[in-house]
């Protein structure tokens, strides 16, 4: 069973930064990351919407130009947010990546960048036309929900994804029937506990996103 380190490992490192892909990588298999486009056009590497949580400033990060993104520290580190290309420079050699798309529209200029990795590639989202953009591109793509298991699973055949990558208390028997039935990778998110880890490696998910690889036992 994979594990995948959620933003890095959010539990352990300031969430999406590049201190946060490093120091994870030798603890995980893959590293999740999230990414969308910001005020002036780049692809920059942070999850919400807006900067508020994250950074001492407010607004959202569609306008927000990249020279003020870099500007703001995440949380309370001296961490930065990054660019897309420059996360994907700091992934270690053998880890690999996850890339969960926040919106449309940015194939152009993501999926170049994931066509010069040896690594193992995966993009996610929620988002079934940012999904149907990456599949025309042939780049492994995962379907993201946290309800409705079954239309899901439908929805990510209709999408021709690789993968499913359900909310974790969604996954039963029944899923991962399904699931196998049409060939799909599982990829439960995100994990909490141990105790969840050890229920969904018995029911035979691939692989586990988790905020703290240490709640993943050997075995």
């Amino acid at each position: 069973m994979n594990v995948i380190g959620h933003r890095g490992c959010a539990d352990h490192f300031p969430e999406n930064s590049l201190a946060a892909i490093r120091g994870s990588a030798e603890h995980v298999d893959m590293i999740e990351i999230d990414v969308q486009r910001c005020g002036s056009g780049e692809i920059v590497v942070f999850h919400d919407d807006t900067l508020d949580r994250l950074t001492d400033s407010t607004g959202r990060v569609s306008e927000t130009p990249l020279e003020k993104l870099q500007s703001l520290r995440i949380g309370n580190s001296e961490e930065r947010i990054p660019t897309l290309e420059a996360a994907l420079d700091a992934l270690p050699a053998g880890t690999g990546i996850n890339v969960e798309l926040k919106e449309a529209g940015m194939v152009d200029d993501v999926a170049p960048l994931l066509r010069e990795l040896d690594q193992e590639v995966i993009v996610s989202s929620f988002e079934s036309e940012a999904l149907a953009e990456f599949a025309r591109e042939s780049i492994p793509t995962a379907y993201l929900f946290a309800g409705s298991g079954s239309e899901s699973v439908e929805t990510a055949v209709e999408l021709g994804c690789n993968s499913i990558h359900p909310l974790y208390e969604l996954v039963d028997e029944s899923l991962i029937e399904q699931a196998r039935e049409h060939g799909f990778t599982v990829n439960a998110w995100t994990v909490p506990t141990t105790e969840d880890v050890v229920e969904l490696r018995e029911l035979g998910v691939d692989g586990v996103i988790v905020d703290d690889w240490l709640i993943v036992p050997e075995g």
